[in-house]
C-alpha cells in the first residue's frame, strides 16, 4: 500500500532500552528474574487469599484482583521485552502492537480503579468500623470490581481504536519498551489533536480524580488514627492501610509524571524509565509490600506452610 511517496507502516521497531552490548546478558537475566518473581509473588497472593479462611474479607478480595491485574500487566509485554534482549531486530507487527496497547491500557485503568476501591475499603474500616460489615459486603466489593472493568475496558478500547486509526507513514521506530499511546502519537503523520485531548481526559478521570479521592480518604483516615487514644490502637490502624498507601504513592507518582506532561515532550529516556518503573517494578513490589507489612498475610502463610508440611507442625507441638 502507498500513500503518496510514503509506504504505510505495517510493523514497528521497538527501540527499547539504551544499553551497552556487554550488558545484554546481565540485563536479560535481571529482567527474567524480575518477571519470574513477579509471577510467583502475585500468583502466590491470589492462591493464598483463595485458600485461607482468615483472608476471606473484602480488602483481600480486592487485593487478589490487584494481584491478577499485576500478573496480566507484566505478561503483556515482559516476554517481548525479554525477547528483545536476544533479537537483533525488535519488530512488532501492527496488530500485535494494537493488542499490546489494548491490554496495557485496560490493566493500567484497572490498577487505578482497584486502588481507589481499596482506599474506600480502608476509609470505611477505620473511619466507620461499626458500619464496615454492613457497607463493605462481599457483594459490594464484587460490584466495585465489576464497575472497574466496565470503566477500564471501554477506556482502553477508545485509546486503542483511536490510535490505530491514525496514519503511520513515516518512521516506524518506537522510542519505548512497548506499544503505548504517547510514543505512537509521536510517530503519526496525521493530526493527533483529538487523541491528545482523549489522553488528557482519561488522565483527569483515571489519575487526577482518583488521586483527589484517595487524598480525601487518607485525610479522614489519618485524622481518625490520631484521635485513637492508645498507641497500640493507632499502630494497628496505621498498619492496615500503610501497605496500600505505599503502593498508591509509587503508582500515581510515576503515572502522573508520564501522562500529565506535553505529549510531544522529548524526554524519551525518562519516559522509558518511568514506564519500566510502574509496569515492571510495581507489579514486583506490590506482593512484597502486602506480604512483608501485613500481619494477616504472614499468619496465613504460616498456616498454609503448616498444612503443606504437617510434620513441621508436629515438631512445633512437641
Amino acid at each position: 500500500m502507498k500513500d503518496g511517496n510514503q509506504s504505510v507502516v505495517k510493523e514497528f521497531i521497538l527501540l527499547g532500552l539504551r544499553y551497552d552490548k556487554k550488558l545484554q546478558a546481565p540485563l536479560f537475566v535481571i529482567f527474567l528474574l524480575i518477571y519470574i518473581i513477579t509471577l510467583v509473588g502475585n500468583i502466590s497472593i491470589m492462591t493464598l487469599i483463595q485458600i485461607s479462611q482468615n483472608l476471606q474479607t473484602p480488602m483481600y478480595f480486592l487485593l487478589s484482583n490487584l494481584a491478577f491485574v499485576d500478573t496480566c500487566y507484566s505478561s503483556d509485554f515482559m516476554p517481548r521485552l525479554l525477547a528483545n534482549f536476544l533479537l537483533e531486530r525488535n519488530v512488532i507487527s501492527f496488530p500485535e502492537c494494537g493488542i499490546q496497547l489494548l491490554v496495557f491500557a485496560c490493566m493500567a485503568g484497572l490498577e487505578v480503579l482497584i486502588l481507589v476501591a481499596m482506599a474506600y475499603d480502608r476509609y470505611t474500616a477505620i473511619c466507620n468500623p461499626l458500619l464496615y460489615p454492613v457497607i463493605m459486603t462481599r457483594k459490594r466489593s464484587v460490584h466495585l470490581v465489576i464497575l472497574s472493568y466496565c470503566i477500564a475496558i471501554p477506556n482502553s478500547m477508545m485509546h486503542t481504536i483511536g490510535t490505530l486509526r491514525l496514519s503511520f507513514c513515516g518512521s516506524n521506530r518506537i522510542n519505548h519498551v512497548f506499544c503505548d499511546v504517547l510514543p505512537l502519537l509521536r510517530l503519526s503523520c496525521s493530526s493527533t489533536a483529538v487523541n491528545e485531548k482523549l489522553v488528557l481526559f482519561s488522565a483527569a478521570i483515571l489519575l487526577v480524580v482518583p488521586v483527589v479521592l484517595i487524598f480525601i480518604s487518607y485525610s479522614y483516615i489519618i485524622s481518625t488514627i490520631f484521635r485513637i487514644h492508645s498507641s497500640e490502637g493507632r499502630q494497628r490502624a496505621f498498619s492496615t492501610c500503610s501497605s496500600h498507601f505505599a503502593c498508591v504513592t509509587l503508582f500515581y507518582g510515576t503515572s502522573l509524571f508520564m501522562y500529565l506532561k506535553p505529549t510531544h515532550s522529548s524526554l524519551l529516556v525518562q519516559d522509558s524509565v518511568a514506564s519500566l518503573f510502574y509496569t515492571v517494578v510495581l507489579p514486583l513490589l506490590n506482593p512484597l509490600i502486602y506480604s512483608l507489612r501485613n500481619q494477616d498475610v504472614k499468619i496465613a502463610v504460616k498456616k498454609a506452610g503448616g498444612r503443606a508440611c504437617p510434620w513441621k507442625m508436629g515438631r512445633g507441638l512437641r
